[in-house]
C-alpha cells in the first residue's frame, strides 16, 4: 500500500512552520511556495492530496485532531465531479479536461475524510465518481480509463469500505473489484506462488510484485489503510509453511498473498528494491505496507518481526520522505499494537505533526501531560512541537514501492 496510490515522486523533507489551528484560507501566500495548510515541504504537484490524506488519516488514527485549515485544504481540492487531482494550486478555478485527476488521490481522500467525519457530501461525490470510472473487469487503473492494476483497485476498495459500501456489490459489466484482483493473482506454481502482479505485461504475463501483493492482500480482505490492532481475520490462516491453493476466492487470494509476503520478509525482515544500475536497498515503505497486510489477516508473527526491523532502521527514511512515510509507519505500528510515540526511540506522531500546521488537539502520553502541567511559560508543549523544524534531504518514491506503477 505504500505510496501505492500516486505517482512516483522525489521526496525531500523541508518542514513547514507551525500555524494556528483556526480555519484559514489555504491558498498560497506571497511569502511561501506552497499552502501553509499543506503537510510536507516538497512540491505537491504529484502527491499533494495523497500525502495530505495519509497525514490526516494517521493523525486521526492516534487520536490527534488535525488543524482545521489542513482539512479544509483537502476538501477544497475536490473537483465538481467528485474526483481529486494531486494538487490544484488555485482551487477556485474549475477543473477541466486538462486537470489530471486520478483514482488513488480520490480514494485516499475518501478514507481520510470519512475517518474524520462530517464530510459526507464530499465523500459521497467522490465515491460516485469512483464508481463512474470503474473498468469493465471490475477494477480501476490509476487514471480513468487506464488498465486495472492491483494497487489502484485495492485503494479504491478501501475507500468504498470506509464509506459504507459493499465492494463486492460495486460492479461494472457484471464484474466486481474482487474479480479484477483475482485476475491479477499469480497461481501456485513456481517461486512466486501466491503473489499479486501490478498489471499484466504486454504479453499478458503476470510478474510478482511485493508492493502490489501487500495492496492485494488488503484489497482482497476489503480493508483500507488502517487496520485495528490485533484484528483477526475469519479466513483460514496461511503461513509460510502452508501450501498455496488455487481456489479462486478473495479470501484464498489474500491467504496466498500473505504467505508470499511472509516468505519474502523472512530472510532479512524487510523487502528490497533497486533503482536501475544500483544495488538492492531496503524498502521500508513497502515493508510497512506488508506489515499492515499481514496484520490485517492476523498473521502477526512475521508482521511483528518486520515491525521490529522498521523500529530500528526506518526513522531516517521517514525523515527524508516526509508525511506519507511517517503515516505508513504509524499505520504499521497501529496494526501491530505498537506505540507509535515510542517507535525505536522516535515519536512518529510528533514528527508527523511537525511537518505541517499544529493540530487542534494532540493525544498526550502521561509524560507529556506532566511536562505540560509543569510548564510555567505562556505556551504549552504542543506549541513547541508545532514550531520545531525537522529537516532532511533524500530521494524516495512517493508510494513506497510505486516505482513499478505507471505514472499519470
Amino acid at each position: 500500500m505504500n505510496v501505492r496510490r500516486s505517482a512516483a515522486v522525489l521526496a525531500a523533507v523541508a518542514v513547514v512552520g507551525a500555524a494556528t489551528p483556526a480555519a484559514a484560507d489555504p491558498s498560497p501566500s506571497p511569502s511561501q511556495a506552497f499552502p501553509s495548510a499543506l503537510y510536507g515541504g516538497k512540491d505537491p504537484k504529484f502527491d499533494g492530496v495523497w500525502r495530505q490524506s495519509l497525514a490526516l488519516l494517521a493523525q486521526d488514527t492516534v487520536g490527534v485532531k488535525p488543524a482545521a485549515k489542513s482539512v479544509e485544504w483537502l476538501v477544497r481540492q475536490q473537483c465538481a465531479d467528485g474526483s481529486f487531482a494531486p494538487y490544484r494550486a488555485d482551487p477556485t478555478t474549475a477543473c477541466d479536461a486538462k486537470t489530471m485527476v486520478d483514482t488513488n488521490q480520490t480514494a485516499a481522500a475518501v478514507q481520510a475524510l470519512t475517518a474524520l467525519g462530517g464530510h459526507d457530501a464530499v465523500t459521497g461525490k467522490a465515491v460516485t465518481w469512483l464508481k463512474s470510472v470503474q473498468n469493465e473487469d471490475g477494477g480501476w487503473g490509476y487514471t480513468p480509463g487506464g488498465a486495472s492494476d492491483t494497487n489502484s483497485t485495492s485503494v479504491v476498495i478501501g475507500a468504498l469500505a470506509a464509506a459504507g459500501e459493499k465492494p463486492q456489490q460495486v460492479e461494472k459489466g457484471g464484474k466486481s473489484p474482487y474479480d479484477a484482483l483475482l485476475k491479477l493473482a499469480l497461481g501456485c506454481d513456481g517461486d512466486d506462488a501466491g503473489a499479486f502482479a501490478f498489471q499484466p505485461d504486454k504479453k499478458g504475463k503476470l510478474a510478482a510484485n511485493a508492493d502490489a501483493t501487500a495492496a492485494g492482500v488488503l484489497g482482497a480482505l476489503g480493508k483500507g489503510m488502517v487496520v485495528k490492532p490485533g484484528e483477526k481475520s475469519e479466513a483460514t490462516g496461511a503461513t509460510k509453511d502452508e501450501a498455496c491453493e488455487d481456489e479462486r476466492t478473495p479470501e484464498r487470494a489474500a491467504a496466498n498473498g500473505a504467505a508470499y509476503l511472509t516468505k519474502a520478509l523472512a530472510e532479512d525482515g524487510h523487502l528490497t528494491s533497486a533503482l536501475p544500475g544500483a544495488d538492492p536497498q531496503p524498502d521500508y515503505g513497502n515493508t510497512a505496507d506488508a506489515v499492515v497486510a499481514l496484520a490485517a489477516r492476523g498473521d502477526t508473527g512475521q508482521a511483528e518481526k518486520s515491525l521490529s526491523r522498521l523500529e530500528k532502521n526506518a526513522s531516517a527514511w521517514a525523515a527524508q520522505n516526509g508525511p506519507a512515510a511517517y503515516a505508513q509507519l504509524i499505520f504499521a505500528a497501529h496494526a501491530t499494537g505498537t506505540n507509535p510515540r515510542d517507535f525505536g526511540g522516535t515519536d512518529l506522531v510528533k514528527q508527523l505533526n511537525a511537518t505541517g500546521p499544529a493540530p487542534q488537539t494532540a493525544e498526550k502520553t502521561p509524560a507529556a501531560e506532566e511536562e505540560s502541567d509543569s510548564d510555567s511559560g505562556p505556551f504549552g508543549v504542543w506549541w513547541y512541537v508545532g514550531v520545531c523544524l525537522v529537516a532532511g534531504v533524500g530521494i524516495g518514491f512517493l508510494f513506497s514501492g510505486r516505482r513499478n506503477r505507471q505514472q499519470p
